[in-house]
């Protein structure tokens, strides 16, 4: 079965980096389309990045375009979110995803999800 697993969120100061992984258990991981998203308190959740299945295509929220990187390590199955110059506006619950369709991580109804993993930027 199919489990993903987050680690890497925190505390850390306006400006800073952190590093998000998510390692997948049961599945070949180049054969998914992957994403992370966000959900602040009181806020909907929202996409923030995405590698599409096959050609590997990556996308970003605007809000987070230059400062956010996805990648993705097939051999380890696991993938990532370095995020750098983080703002408190970035203070959310992070969680990872993952779906054999690209279209469905891209409108967050992914089949897979992880338990997400707190990221708090003070100011």
């Amino acid at each position: 079965q199919l489990q993903l697993v987050e680690s890497g969120g925190g505390l850390v100061q306006s400006g800073g980096s952190l590093r998000l992984s998510c390692a997948a258990f049961g599945i070949r991981l180049d054969s998914y389309a992957i994403g992370w998203f966000r959900q602040a308190p009181g806020k909907e959740r929202e996409g923030v990045s995405c590698i599409s299945r096959g050609d590997g295509t990556t996308s970003y929220a605007d809000s987070v375009k230059g400062r956010f990187t996805i990648s993705r390590d097939n051999a380890k199955s696991t993938f990532y979110l370095q995020m750098n110059s983080l703002k408190p506006e970035d203070t959310a619950v992070y969680y990872c995803a993952a779906d054999a369709s690209s279209g469905r991580v891209l409108l967050g109804y992914a089949s897979y999800w992880g338990q997400g993993t707190q990221v708090t930027v003070s100011s």
